[in-house]
């Protein structure tokens, strides 16, 4: 078995070739980058991430999003593995929740214990010449000869650690009986949004990331023999941040070699997942984002961690009111976080200093009952932009906390032929094709310390019913008064550049 596994892993089959792809979501991706002093960006490494989204029978569905490290080897495998673990027949409607839960954790198990035996000789090989492997004592050779065989074995030894590194972190959405099963490992993220029939929008984060500032995981450490003052001070484990992960035999097989983990009286690192659910999906409108820790990444660096659930919440439904499919919808939001990133980098503003460089990101979006635009249009085509602004409350209780956010929204009015015709759609009743209302009631544990502040809006203000009527140039003239935009961008830049002039 571990042979089939390992030749499967050299070749370009799939265990799920043949399972159907589900068409109710989306995936979006970047590779990572690294900024040079010019401000552009340039790919450090082959991305790493990987994903799943498959449909199988009796209305049960699987998702996954992977954020591999040290290569892409365990990403790859885990998502062909955990797809054959739970959708070949494994399920039926008759399993319980707690019957599901077992599946879920056994599944996770067996992709780990499986893809450590498709690198078991890599490992044999490479402990073998690290620990027997001595200078041939030959009178006959020669010093270059003998400096040529230690070279090779070093060739050998770097081939062999390429071969066997690397881990993966993952979090898995399971729908089955028409309810939610979220499984993670590590750090990325899922994300739950639900409207209500008045237009309400409750965002939830579905359990926390397994790292090193984790109470929970702390307490898990701690009870091993691990200090975890030193972990908490330390930031990560053998260069990783998740307290759980897949793969990566470095912390699992000689952790004890690891300073950090040397006192641990058991493994340390592990690949067990937390397993949230069932929630109900009955008659729920909303959707469901799963991302990788490269995408929660890159937002937090350049706008803070307060808010970021909110905001990427806010994006996807803005990208829905304007988006006619769901992969438009992923990619718009990862470009769209992806440029946020880089623009903050060369500001040179306070934050910039965080966003050098990102990660391989990742954004898969499931819906459930919400509507999609009924034709597709760019982010600039077939609506207004308003500027996200998410006031929340500095309370530090982990209470619902009530978030107000604007969106993009679809135009209340629409383009024909140069001209504006007036929408007879009453904004907040959503109808189909027409996004709910934006109004985000947020739902977590995180603490929540600081504080926004709304504009009035008066940048885009509008002219009223008049229409901008195009020149003989098919031009329209410029109508808009950027005044206050030059003296809010004054007021913020110490230097004395009121912008443009």
């Amino acid at each position: 078995m571990a042979a089939q596994r390992r030749n499967l892993m050299q070749s370009h089959q799939s265990w799920t070739d043949d399972l159907p792809l589900c068409e109710m979501c989306g995936v979006g991706t970047a590779t990572n980058c690294v900024y040079g002093s010019d401000g552009k960006g340039s790919q450090s490494h082959p991305n790493e991430d990987g994903h799943l989204r498959f449909r199988g029978e009796d209305g049960c569905f699987l998702y996954g999003v992977f954020n591999g490290y040290d290569g892409s080897r365990v990403a790859s495998y885990a998502s062909q593995c955990l797809t054959a673990e739970l959708l070949l027949g494994q399920l039926n409607s008759t399993h319980s929740d707690s019957d599901v839960r077992r599946i879920i954790t056994e599944a996770f198990d067996v992709v780990e214990k499986s893809y450590f035996e498709t690198i078991d000789d890599a490992l044999a090989e490479k402990a073998n010449l690290s620990s027997n492997y001595l200078p041939p004592h030959n009178e006959n050779l020669s010093f270059h000869q003998l400096s040529s065989q230690g070279q090779k074995v070093q060739e050998r030894l770097k081939e062999l650690e390429l071969e066997v590194s690397g881990g993966a972190t993952a979090v898995v959405a399971l729908i089955h009986n028409n309810k939610l099963y979220i499984a993670s490992v590590g750090t990325n993220r899922a994300l739950l949004c639900k409207s209500s029939s008045d237009g309400q929008n409750q965002v939830l984060q579905i359990g926390r990331p397994h790292s090193t500032d984790n109470e929970e995981e702390l307490q898990r450490l701690a009870a091993l023999g691990v200090d975890p003052a030193r972990v908490r001070q330390a930031g990560q484990i053998s260069g990783q941040s998740s307290t759980r992960r897949l793969g990566d035999y470095r912390v699992k097989f000689n952790y004890n070699e690891i300073d950090l983990l040397s006192a641990a009286k058991g493994m340390p690192v592990i690949s067990e997942p937390e397993i949230h659910g069932s929630q109900s999906l009955e008659s729920v409108t909303g959707f469901l984002l799963l991302m990788s820790e490269g995408l929660i990444n890159a937002l937090e660096s350049a706008h803070g961690p307060e808010q970021a659930n909110q905001e990427i919440v806010a994006m996807v439904a803005a990208e829905l009111a304007l988006q006619s499919g769901l992969e438009a919808v992923a990619q718009s939001v990862v470009e769209r976080i992806k440029r946020l990133h880089h623009d903050v980098y060369v500001s040179g503003r306070q934050r910039a200093t965080y966003c050098s460089r990102h990660e391989d990101m990742t954004l898969l979006i499931r819906t459930f009952n919400y509507p999609l635009a009924e034709g597709g249009a760019t982010p600039t085509q077939g609506g207004r932009i308003y500027p996200v602004s998410v006031p929340y409350s500095n309370s530090q209780s982990t209470s619902k906390t009530s978030v107000t956010l604007s969106l993009v929204m679809p135009s209340q009015n629409t383009l024909t032929n140069g001209t504006n015709t007036a929408s007879t759609l009453e904004e907040g009743t959503p109808t189909p094709g027409q996004s709910p209302t934006a109004t985000l009631q947020s739902t977590n544990t995180q603490t929540q310390s600081s504080s926004s502040s709304s504009g009035d809006g008066s940048l885009f203000r509008q002219r009223g019913s008049q229409a901008a009527q195009p020149d003989e140039t098919g031009r329209v003239p410029p109508y808009v008064d950027f005044t206050q935009f030059y003296r809010l961008w004054g007021s913020d830049h110490s230097e004395g550049g009121l912008g443009p002039q």
